[in-house]
């Protein structure tokens, strides 16, 4: 006879918060990015919060781009927020064996993809003040595809040449599918520009 998995209990309390603006909901889905089914609530609540707490540090949670972003709330408001995100819908928490983990419902993931991407394209622009002594564009290489996708659009829209040699120096490194979307976009930019 197996043994009975006891289940760590949760209870969502949003406190009263009956809507969070839209910069809260894109950085508290941002901060669970790390999370996705190997965190809780708890933990996203201390990235936010700026916690120095040496498992947190260990994890290198630190190193998020929301890391401390609610400094000055109390955990439990922060958590409330949170809260307040999963009760409507934009992260869900699913069980590994006894642990409650965190998730994206489709809302939440689309979101975050959108949010991510942007986070890209401002990478691009850091890049692009670097030396052009080498181009290492390896680390969109396996990247989720819709996240590619929707940052090659964003960057079609800029209509930017400034892009264009670090395309070029993507399009060497990543597969078949993104080499050609690539193309369009540089195609797209330089008609735009060149006639």
């Amino acid at each position: 006879m197996s043994k009975r998995v006891k289940k760590v209990q949760y209870t969502l309390n949003p406190k009263g918060i009956n809507t969070l603006p839209m910069e809260e909901l894109t950085t508290i889905l941002r901060g669970a990015d790390d999370l996705i089914m190997s965190g809780g609530r708890n933990l996203l609540a201390k990235i936010l919060k700026g916690s120095r707490q040496k498992k947190l540090l260990e994890l290198k949670l630190d190193q998020s781009p929301v890391y401390g972003y609610y400094q000055d709330l109390s955990l439990e408001d922060v958590l409330a927020r949170i809260d307040w995100v999963i009760v409507n819908g934009y992260l869900d928490i699913k069980y590994d064996y006894r642990l409650p983990l965190l998730i994206y419902t489709p809302e939440g993931l689309e979101i975050e993809k959108d949010t991510y991407s942007t986070e890209l394209l401002r990478r691009f622009d850091d890049v692009l003040t670097e030396t052009y002594a080498k181009i290492d564009m390896n680390f969109l290489k396996d990247m989720n595809r819709q996240i590619v996708l929707l940052l090659l659009d964003k960057i079609q829209a800029t209509e930017d040449v400034k892009y264009i040699p670090l395309l070029k120096a993507w399009q060497e490194i990543d597969y078949k599918k993104v080499r050609k979307r690539i193309a369009q976009v540089i195609f797209s930019i330089e008609k735009k520009h060149y006639g």
